[in-house]
């Protein structure tokens, strides 16, 4: 079972996280999205590999390191962080809500769409 955490929770879940790593935030969206609205890495990274480039691409990703998982709306992440996980990935989350209440939650500068 994937874990949920919503975006308000993420600083307490990157505090507790950093003791496996520097916590990675894992953006699946398309390149269209990202250039809609992206987050400001603040005690993490933003890593960002579209969803249907996960399966090609998972060497980029550290299996050690904390990973949660950002779509636009916590449903294409949490089908990554299921495919992560099952692959071996130990700690991985989904953002609950996406990045739709990334904005509504945590940054309204977030833009929304």
């Amino acid at each position: 079972m994937i874990a949920q955490i919503r975006p308000r929770q993420l600083a307490a879940w990157l505090q507790d996280a950093s003791a496996d790593g520097a916590p990675v935030v894992l953006d699946v969206r398309e390149a269209a999205e990202l250039q809609a609205a992206r987050v400001t890495p603040e005690g993490f990274t933003v890593t960002a590999i579209p969803m249907a480039d996960i399966p090609s691409r998972i060497a980029e990703l550290d299996p050690a390191r904390p990973i949660a998982c950002l779509c636009h709306h916590g449903v294409r992440s949490q089908r990554v962080a299921a495919f992560l996980q099952a692959r071996g990935f130990a700690n991985v989350v989904n953002i609950a809500g996406g990045i739709e209440a990334w904005s509504s939650e945590l940054d309204p500068a977030v833009a929304r769409y």
